[in-house]
C-alpha cells in the first residue's frame, strides 16, 4: 500500500510560529536523515490525523511531496497533545533505496481461536509482544509480520527466534536471549495428573 501526502517548507520556526500553525489547522514537523539537512515542514493537521490512525502508517515507506518535490521517507516519531486528539509535531526521516533501515513492524496474531491449545487444551492464548524491531531495505518492508498459531499446543510459546520472516528481514536483537512472543495461559480447572500430584 503506497500512502503519499502534501507538505510545505516551513520558514518560521520556534514555539510562537508552531503554536499558528496549530490554530490554523496546520501540523508542524520535520524530515532529516540520508545525509541531507534536516527541512522543516508544515503539514495538513486533518490529513495527517486520519492516517496516522492507519497501521500501515506506522511501518510503510511513505511518499510525502514538499513543495512538489517527492521524498521516501519513515515515520520516526510524533507527539500527541496530553488529552486533544491532536497531533503537535511530527518527525519523519529519509530512506535511501540501497540502506538498511530499522523499524518497529506490528505482529498479526492468526489461528489462535482453532489452535490445539484453546480448542482442546481450554488454554488462553496470551500476547507478549505485539511489535518488532526489524533490520531490511525499503523495498523489502513489510507492513506487519504474521504470526500463525494454528499448531500452538497447550504448553507451547511462541519465541520471536520462530517468527516467519518475509524475505530480506531480519529481527534486530536487543538485550540477551530469545524473548516470549505469544505464550498459552492454563485457565478454569486442573487436570488429572495435577490432582495426583497435588
Amino acid at each position: 500500500m503506497q500512502i503519499e501526502f502534501n507538505a510545505s517548507k516551513r520558514d518560521e520556526q520556534g514555539t510562537g510560529a508552531s503554536r499558528r500553525l496549530r490554530r490554523a489547522g496546520k501540523l508542524p514537523g520535520i524530515i532529516y536523515g540520508a545525509g541531507q539537512d534536516a527541512t522543516p515542514i508544515t503539514l495538513d493537521h486533518n490529513e495527517l490525523y486520519h492516517l496516522m490512525r492507519k497501521e500501515a502508517f506506522h511501518a510503510s515507506v511513505l511518499s510525502v511531496v514538499v513543495d512538489g518535490a517527492k521524498q521516501t521517507v519513515v515515520l520516526r516519531d510524533a507527539q500527541w497533545h496530553p488529552f486533544k486528539p491532536q497531533v503537535l509535531h511530527i518527525d519523519f526521516q529519509r530512506v535511501a533505496a540501497d540502506q538498511k533501515m530499522h523499524l518497529k513492524v506490528p505482529l498479526h496474531f492468526v489461528n489462535g481461536d482453532i489452535s490445539p491449545a484453546v480448542k482442546l487444551g481450554g488454554g488462553m492464548i496470551s500476547h507478549i509482544i505485539n511489535e518488532v524491531d526489524i533490520a531490511c531495505l525499503p523495498k523489502d518492508l513489510p507492513e506487519f509480520i504474521e504470526v500463525d498459531l494454528k499448531d500452538l499446543q497447550a504448553d507451547d510459546s511462541i519465541h520471536v527466534s520462530g517468527l516467519k520472516l518475509p524475505a530480506g528481514v531480519e529481527i534486530v536483537h536487543h538485550g540477551e536471549g530469545d524473548p516470549v512472543v505469544v505464550t498459552v495461559l492454563k485457565t478454569g480447572g486442573s487436570t488429572e495428573e495435577e490432582t495426583a500430584e497435588a
